[in-house]
């Protein structure tokens, strides 16, 4: 043992006490830990919706949804090699933190970063730790037999977390102070007994999602209706949900730690300009990916799917709250936004948390088709019993085209997906759009000349 305390290696090697020997190789056993990070958060984390809690990770922040970073405590250990990208700066004006955090941006304030030694290794690791859940995760083992360790039983996690602080109280004891305070702030957790038998299928779902490349094979056209055209149907979205996974994942954490790096002071303005960009891009993407994985999941469910969750909503309040992002987008393709809300309109029935990224998807999908210089017009007012939201572009008319060509020109590509042959534009198709606003209350009209229309319920009472 070092002046630094028990290593992080020591650490994998307790996780991994009773549990045979892996037999993965590289590649293989980073999908799996990938695989299991999206797991932890989007099917057990999230949906907790967790208000406090504590993580520790390395050698980089493991834990990606700004959700998430946002009310857990969190310490990373991370190589000198990355300087202070990843420690938090004061911020630059008075009440500026309390903006973000009201405005939802990542603060990067809520992790400590700590040196990682040599001693320590650079498979990840990741350990959480919240009044309903505690879980533990590492990959480990040599270069012909690779494993990912999962632990969640509480043998295991109170060894762990008794290794970290004699580790912190011997290198860090500030640190260390802090995290004895979290866990006390937690007081008595509820150990879930069935976790491990929860997660492990969950995670092996997802897993068989993602074909290897060596086992994908040319999709082939077949008689619609046919058992095997429903099976190929099948194949595909399931290579499209694992595609989008591939593609959302890593862009959570290159934006994670794009945010991190514009905390700091020294930065050029330019750099910052480009980091900003980079930030956005990644953004606009993760939801456009997102929403195409929501489409392909929705798309697989029976033909009369089950009801969804549906609750009120001020949808006038959530446009508002949109458009300086929205405007920011559009800005950076030369586009301008005009937003046109009625006074006092009534909620709407909707499910708010997907709502959000559904409408930025919408707007993404219209604007598209604008050229630079035009505005892209969004409206909102009473329809009846419904309320209706207007896409258009400003033109010779309230309501133009804009200046794509005709929606039927556009080509399937698959079940959920549409090329514009002209423009090489590639979208969610009319009709997967369409089902997406259906599950969450709406429904989409289009029609060539008049944009795009989305009615709304109103909510009762």
């Amino acid at each position: 043992m070092s002046a630094q305390g028990p290593s992080l290696e020591a650490l994998r090697q307790l996780l991994a006490g009773g549990v045979p020997p892996g037999r993965s190789d590289e590649d293989s056993v980073r999908r799996q830990w990938w695989a299991a990070l999206a797991c932890l958060q989007d099917e057990f984390l999230l949906p907790l919706q967790p208000r406090s809690g504590l993580w520790l990770a390395s050698p980089l922040p493991a834990l990606y949804e700004p959700e998430l970073l946002r009310h857990l405590q969190g310490w990373v250990w991370a190589p000198d090699e990355l300087g202070s990208l990843l420690q938090p700066a004061a911020p630059l004006l008075p009440g500026q933190a309390t903006a973000q955090a009201k405005a939802g941006a990542y603060d990067p304030g809520r992790f400590s970063r700590l040196p990682l030694s040599a001693a320590d290794g650079t498979d990840p690791l990741l350990l959480v730790i919240t009044p309903q859940l505690q879980i533990a995760m590492a990959l480990h083992g040599p270069v012909d037999g690779r494993q990912l360790l999962v632990r969640s039983d509480p043998a295991s996690l109170s060894a762990a977390l008794a290794l970290l602080d004699e580790r912190l109280q011997r290198s860090a004891p500030e640190e260390g102070l802090r995290l004895r305070q979290a866990l006390q702030a937690l007081g008595s957790l509820e150990s879930d007994s069935h976790l491990a038998a929860s997660f492990w299928p969950r995670l092996a779902e997802r897993l068989a999602a993602m074909a290897p490349s060596v086992t994908l094979q040319p999709l082939v056209h077949r008689r619609a209706g046919s058992d095997e055209g429903r099976g190929g149907a099948s194949s595909e979205l399931a290579l499209l949900e694992a595609l989008t996974h591939e593609v959302r994942t890593p862009l959570a954490t290159i934006r994670t730690l794009i945010r991190s790096l514009l905390r700091r002071q020294d930065l050029t303005e330019l750099v910052r300009q480009r980091l900003q960009q980079i930030d956005g891009e990644c953004s606009e993407q993760i939801d456009r990916f997102g929403l195409i994985f929501h489409a392909a999941e929705l798309q697989r469910q029976p033909a009369t799917p089950k009801p969804q969750s549906l609750a009120r909503t001020d949808l006038a309040q959530l446009l508002q709250q949109l458009e300086p992002l929205w405007r920011h987008q559009l800005h950076r393709r030369g586009l301008e936004l005009r937003l046109e809300i009625d006074a006092d309109l009534s909620p709407v029935l909707s499910d708010p948390s997907r709502l959000e990224t559904m409408l930025g998807g919408l707007m993404d999908r219209y604007s598209r088709r604008l050229a630079a210089g035009s505005t892209l017009v969004i409206s909102l007012d009473p329809a009846g019993s419904r309320l209706r939201l207007r896409l258009g572009a400003a033109g010779s008319s309230r309501f133009d085209p804009g200046f794509d060509s005709d929606p039927d020109n556009r080509q399937a590509v698959g079940p959920v997906l549409s090329w514009n042959p002209e423009t090489g534009s590639l979208q969610l198709s009319r009709q997967a759009t369409a089902r997406l606003f259906h599950s969450l209350g709406g429904r989409l009209t289009e029609r060539s000349g008049r944009g795009l229309t989305v009615f709304f319920p109103l909510a009762p009472g």
